[in-house]
This record gives structure tokens, sequence and C-alpha cells, in this order.
């Protein structure tokens, strides 16, 4: 059967797949990311199932593809390679048949932003053409002086724009849900929350939003904070008795955008203050933009209440480029600064320098500046005397698989071999599991990647060791305090 299938042949068999989803992942879990998933055919190999926009293909593959492939099974008898299609005409995320606005939101006349016509329906974004506003997105008219004005009061950078950031297969997914929010804000993705490590180009991302919203609609509020800077507004309010005026500031906004939200953890009245500033502006149908260098939940002494209201959103997570990416990186700044470095110190630098964007940014900058002004050719050798101490800080804190398993083995008195192996006794297994979830939190590689590490083990027996080690964790201080040793011995490449 490998013709596209009627409504009537599809419904049941989807109906029947979607009903096993449903009882493996939570409610908001299914109503976002299934229930607007529909059934296009199958044959003995393959399932297509269209999907509204590319995000759909993104969140569904990286965090529900094992539940979605059990279905499956049980449906079907065997697994089937499950392929995408995007329907062009498909409506958001979450909509109601009735409006095509999302769910728990007005209708498109009602959820009114400065400058934005409201007469025509709201259509899914295309993550490809999302940089570009829609036929009913305001003309982009650019006024350099009113810009200059708005970024200055937003507190936006000009060079942190869509067009200056490079787009690679570590945040692809993360760049598509910021373009689509900064074309239809407040619609699609509220609140959208992102987080990775350091210098991976969070901030980039989010005062691009900003900006780009700056020059599609010249009527809105947008304001960029620090986590730093509300909580000092805020300890300001209090000691001047100015909380009314702190209040009008950051709840009259259209588009809040707060960086490192992290550093609320532990200072409850200010999480006090954020929580309802979020709710006035949730409740406003106001966008909210947040960044971290962890998920939510794992955010140490927030409160449950913030946590779940994060949640409400999209998370996205920021990935280490990879090779392709770097050198992109690289080229893109070489133009950018109208600068020339060979193509051998660009692999170079591409090469030695992994994790950290805002560090290879710097080792082009010193390299490019001591060729301009030296105005002779440099070489790999003299780059690398250049770039000592960079290079060195790299190699120290680069986290690796094998660094990993090498030093979870060690402290665990197992081989490393054993990390690999098919050989499951507890002893074995334990350690191999603690050492899966430190790859997944250290190198925020997908599971897949961690899976192949570990001896061709499958995407969900790796979610599934993650999952064993945080809820022990949880439970047992002493792991713990294990885990966070384990942790520093593998950033500073100790011996156990």
């Amino acid at each position: 059967m490998d013709e596209l299938l009627s409504n009537q042949e599809c419904k049941p068999l989807w109906d029947k797949i979607l009903s096993l989803v449903s009882e493996r992942v939570s409610e908001d879990t299914f109503l976002r990311w299934f229930a607007l998933t529909k059934l296009k055919r199958f044959d003995e190999e393959t399932i297509d199932l269209a999907i509204p926009n590319e995000i759909y293909r993104f969140w569904i593959e990286e965090n529900h593809m094992m539940t979605l492939q059990d279905a499956i099974i049980q449906a079907l008898g065997f697994p089937r390679k499950v392929r995408f299609i995007i329907e062009s005409g498909a409506p958001l995320e979450g909509a109601t048949e009735e409006t095509g606005a999302p769910r728990g939101s007005l209708a498109p006349e009602n959820r009114e932003f400065p400058n934005e016509p409201t007469s025509h329906p709201v259509q899914a974004v295309h993550p490809e053409k999302a940089e570009e506003p829609e036929s009913d997105s305001p003309a982009r008219v650019v006024d350099g002086e009113r810009l200059t004005r708005q970024r200055a009061k937003a507190g936006l950078n000009d060079r942190y724009l869509f067009d200056s950031f490079v787009v690679g297969s570590n945040n692809r997914f993360v760049h598509a849900a910021a373009c689509a929010v900064a074309t239809k804000p407040s619609r699609i993705y509220n609140p959208l929350f992102i987080y990775g490590g350091v210098g991976l180009g969070k901030t980039h991302i989010m005062q691009a939003i900003g900006n780009e919203i700056l020059v599609t609609r010249k009527n809105a509020t947008v304001l960029y904070i620090t986590s730093e800077t509300f909580t000092n507004d805020f300890i300001d309010a209090v000691q001047k008795g100015e909380l009314v005026k702190l209040r009008k500031r950051y709840r009259q906004v259209d588009v809040l955008i707060i960086d490192d939200i992290q550093f609320l953890g532990g200072k409850e009245r200010t999480q006090e203050e954020f929580f309802h500033t979020f709710n006035a502006l949730f409740d406003g149908h106001k966008q909210i933009v947040l960044s971290s260098d962890r998920p939510p939940s794992e955010i140490r002494q927030l409160e449950n209440r913030l946590v779940s209201r994060f949640e409400w959103g999209l998370t996205a997570e920021l990935h280490p480029p990879d090779a392709e990416t770097r050198i992109a990186i690289l080229r893109k700044k070489m133009q950018l600064w109208d600068v020339r470095v060979e193509d051998e110190v660009v692999f170079f630098l591409a090469d030695r320098i992994h994790n950290n964007v805002r560090r290879l940014e710097g080792a082009l900058m010193r390299t490019a500046s001591f060729a301009s002004l030296s105005g002779s050719k440099l070489t790999l050798q003299r780059a690398e005397e250049l770039l000592r101490d960079i290079l060195h800080e790299e190699a120290r804190n680069t986290v690796t698989l094998d660094r990993i398993q090498k030093t979870v083995a060690e402290y665990y008195d197992i081989r490393v071999a054993d990390m690999t192996s098919k050989r499951r006794p507890q002893n074995i297994a334990f350690p191999r599991q603690v050492a899966m979830y430190l790859s997944r939190e250290m190198l925020k590689a997908s599971y897949a990647e961690i899976g192949e590490a570990f001896g061709g083990r499958d995407h969900g027996t790796v979610m599934h060791a993650c999952k064993q080690i945080r809820k022990k964790m949880n439970a047992h201080n002493d792991l713990r305090r294990v885990v966070s040793l384990l942790e520093t011995m593998i950033r500073s490449n100790r011996e156990p």
C-alpha cells in the first residue's frame, strides 16, 4: 500500500497509534506535538506523517521518536522508517478548528500587536522562509534614526542580527524557532526558552529576535536585559519605594527578552516579582524570550511554578558547532570584519577550538590583527604561538566522550571496555548509566550519538539511563555528590 490513503483508511490506524502515544507522554506534550500530525501513507518499510512545519520534525525526532516507534510497532507489528511531510497550509501548533489560533489564546483580531494587520488568518511559519515577513506581516521599513533610538532604549546591539548568525546542524532548530517568534511575536512559541553552554550564541539569537521585531514593527516596545539587571532593578525599587514604576517598565513592553535566567535561582523575592511579571505579560499576549545555561527543570533553587511557566512554550537547545559550522562562522566573521586570514589558518582554528564560538572569534581576531599589523603571511607555527593561551585553555576544558568513559570507569574500578560491552551486571551497568548521564549533561550530545559511543545502544536505552540517574540523584545526596565530583574531575582532567 504505497499510494496516498483516504481519510477513512488513515484515520483508524492513526487513531490507534495516537492512542498508544498518548499513554506514554503528558497531555501537554501530546496536544503540542502530536494532535496536529496526520498519517498520509505507509507501506512495508516507511510511514509518512504530515506536520505543520519543520519545528515538529526536529522536536519529535529529538525527543519522542522512540515513543512513536513503539506505538507504530504495536499498531503495525514491526517498525517503519518515519518520514515527515510539511503541509504548507497546516495551522499553527495547538490551533483550534474554529479560529486557527493557538489554544489558550485569543483569535487574531484580539491579539493585536503594534502596527500589525489583523485581517488575515495566522499561517504556519516554515523555517526556511521565516527570516522574511510573510504577506500578512508589516513591511520592513528601515528608519535608521528610529532604529538607533529604539535599539538603545531596548538594550539591543545592532551587530546581533539574523543575517550575521551562522546556521548549522547544531543550532538550526533554535534558529528556526527564533525566526518564527520574530515573525509572529506571541502567536507561536511563548515563552521561547533557549539554553546551552557558554559562548554558543544565546545572546546573539535572542537579540536578533528583538532587532528583527523593531525593523518590522516600528511601534513595538522591546526590552532586552540580563537577570542580574532585573534583580538589581528590583532591589533598587524596593529600597526607593518605586515598585509601581518598576512594574510599569517591565509589564508594559511588547517583547521581554531576559538573558541568563538561571541567576534567579535562590533569589526568592526576585522570583516572586518575576512570577507576577511573567503572568502579566503572558496574559496580555506579549512575547517572552528567556535563556539559560541549562533547561528550566535543572535550574537550581528555582520555584516549581516558574519552572512550569518556562516550559509552557518551546524549549530549544543550542549545541556546540560541528567542524563545518565552525569554518562557516570564521568565514562569516572575516567577511563582516573585512579581514583576510589564510585558509590553512582558518582550518587550524576550526580544528583546535570546538566548544566556544566566542573563543573561536577571539582567536580569529588575534590572528587577523597580527597579519594586518605585521604585513607578512601568517604561518601555522606563528598562529600556534600567538594563540598558546587560548589553545591551552581549550585543551584543558575540552570534554570528550572518551574522557568521560575513562574517568567514570577508573572511579568505579571497571575496565573502559566495559562501557561499550554488552555485559549488564550491576557493577558495570550502573557506572555505564552514570557515564551516559554525564555525556548528555556535559556534552549536550544527542541520545543517538551517546548510544553509538556506548557500544551501539539505541536512543531509548540512553534516555532511560539519564532519567534513572537523575531520579536517583534527586533521592540520594551521596550520588549527587559523586556525580558532581566526577564532573569536576572530567573538566579538570584529574585522575580519580
